[in-house]
Order: structure tokens, then C-alpha cells, then sequence
């Protein structure tokens, strides 16, 4: 089976790495050298283009920034759908909105083209063990070809429905994650604070109801979990300017469906201010700076 790659960041080079640890032959292509670089190292075919990736390739994985570059690869003049071969399958875990990948899928099967969205949870820590969790908005016969391939780099798939029910589960699902972050930084630094030591507030938080993702796996507090951005100066993380955009796309979602959202509205806002202050490519956990900027770069 020849997979090709199509976003080699944080997130897709992990897994990308993930499947040829398990033998796959992959195509990759990324925009940055340094991506390439590492995907190469690790085994991997580079390409000089998405085209050139996806004419080698059975399976197309994609992980990209945003909706706008998931059409541009797809249905652009050279995308991807005018070289792939009918049979061969599209997986996109990108976070967009559902009616884009709606869209692609439409056209991919006027091809012969199979696709599904499949976004991940887990973030970077979860991508580099292989144990994401993929939420597939796929019909059965799409899943079970998908799940060969899902089953390399994460350890729950989850079957959301039909085609962008995926992105639906996603971006509700980052709408918690960005809040419960939040509510973990300015506990961490309350506590900090009022003088308890911040490695015994986490233990007791995460023995306690206050346990989440957020306090346990990426606790955003400096060394409290040695394998989150934090303990490496928020560095090589889920960008916070990618969270900023899911927040974005949770708050369009509800604005079409008339859904009142309040606390991500709040949350969106604290994030953006990170963001105008320059700092859109630390790990979201960075926002705990909002609460203790000094401290909490210490």
C-alpha cells in the first residue's frame, strides 16, 4: 500500500512517522525543508509537489492549516483530484468546517475518488505515541478501508456519521479543549498565587474533579508534565494560533445554527490577545502568560 502525506508539521510528521515505523511506503510534501528533512530521516519518499505525492499514492492523508489550503490541494486547477486514480481513497485530518470537506468529497466521488474527514484529538503528544484519537465522518464501506490505515498512528476511531460529521465532533471538541485550558492556567496560577507549591496543586487537581487533558497530559504550568510544550518553553505544540482558529470555526458553526455559545466567546478573546502579542506559534497551554506572564516563563 503506498500512502502519500500531505502536511509533514507537528502533528503530520509525527504521524507520518508512525506509519512508516509500521512499514508503509509514504510520499510526503511540505512546504518547510526542515519538515522534509525530518520525514526523509525517518524513511520517507519526498516529493516536490501534492501532485507528485498523490500520482504514486493509493491512499492521500492530508493534514493542513485551514479549509482554504484543503481546496486549494484538492480542487485547484493541479490539485490533487485531477491526478489521483479512481479507487484510491482521500482521508483529511485537517480542522476545517464540515460544508468544505462536504465539497471535496463531492467532488472526489464524481472522480470515483473516495474520501472522509477524519481530525484528530491528542495533540502532539498523542501523534508522536500513536495513540490518537480519529473522529471519521465516513459512510461503513470508507470507514473499514480508512480504519487500515487510522489504526497506524491512533488508538480510538471513532465513527461520527456521515462525511463532516468528523469536523463536527472536532470542533466541538476543541471548543472544550481551548476552555477547559484556559480554566487549568488561571487555577494553576490562583493557586500559585495564594501560595501553594504548583506541583502539589496538579497532583491534587488530577486526583480530584478538577482532572482533565488540560491539567493531567499538557498541564500548561512549566514541568509539571515533563512531556507537555510547557517543560520546553511552549514550543512545538498545538499552535495557539490554530486554536484561535477552531474557536473561530465552533463560534461560526453556532452563529449558523443559532446555538448560544458564552464561554467560548470569552476564551476566543484570550486567545486572540496572545496572538496580537506576538505569540501564535506557542503551544495554546501558553495561556497561562495571560495569568503570570513572569512566573510562568520561569
Amino acid at each position: 500500500m503506498k500512502i502519500a502525506f500531505i502536511g509533514l508539521g507537528n502533528m503530520g510528521g509525527a504521524m507520518a512517522h508512525n506509519l512508516l515505523k509500521a512499514g508503509q511506503t509514504v510520499y510526503g510534501f511540505d512546504l518547510s525543508e526542515k519538515a522534509l528533512k525530518h520525514f526523509a530521516d525517518a524513511g520517507g519518499v519526498v516529493c516536490s509537489s501534492p501532485q507528485q505525492a498523490a500520482t504514486e499514492a493509493d491512499i492521500v492523508i492530508s493534514m493542513l492549516p485551514a479549509a482554504k489550503h484543503v481546496r486549494e490541494v484538492y480542487l485547484g486547477e493541479t490539485g490533487l483530484l485531477s491526478v489521483m486514480k479512481a479507487g484510491s481513497l482521500c482521508i483529511d485530518s485537517s480542522t476545517i468546517d464540515p460544508q468544505s470537506v462536504k465539497d471535496v468529497a463531492a467532488a472526489a466521488a464524481q472522480k470515483g475518488i473516495a474520501m472522509c474527514d477524519a481530525p484528530v484529538s491528542g495533540g502532539t503528544i498523542g501523534a508522536q505515541a500513536g495513540t490518537l484519537t480519529f473522529m471519521v465522518g465516513a459512510d461503513a464501506q470508507t470507514l473499514e478501508r480508512a480504519k487500515q490505515v487510522l489504526v497506524h498512528m491512533g488508538k480510538n476511531i471513532v465513527h461520527c456519521g456521515d462525511v463532516g460529521t468528523g469536523q463536527v465532533a472536532k470542533i466541538c471538541n476543541n471548543l472544550i479543549l481551548g476552555i477547559s485550558m484556559a480554566a487549568v492556567a488561571e487555577g494553576m496560577a490562583l493557586g500559585a498565587k495564594l501560595g501553594i507549591d504548583p506541583e502539589a496543586l496538579a497532583g491534587v487537581i488530577n486526583s480530584s474533579s478538577g482532572r482533565c487533558w488540560s491539567s493531567e497530559v499538557c498541564n500548561p504550568w512549566p514541568n509539571i508534565s515533563p512531556n507537555a510544550p510547557a517543560a520546553r518553553g511552549y514550543q512545538d505544540g498545538f499552535a495557539t494560533q490554530l486554536m484561535l482558529k477552531d474557536l473561530g470555526l465552533a463560534i461560526e458553526a453556532a452563529g449558523q445554527a443559532k446555538q448560544p455559545i458564552l464561554l467560548g466567546g470569552l476564551v476566543q478573546q484570550l486567545y486572540q490577545q496572545m496572538c496580537l502579542q506576538g505569540n501564535a506559534t506557542l503551544d495554546f497551554s501558553s495561556i497561562i502568560q495571560q495569568y503570570l506572564p513572569q512566573q510562568a516563563q520561569g
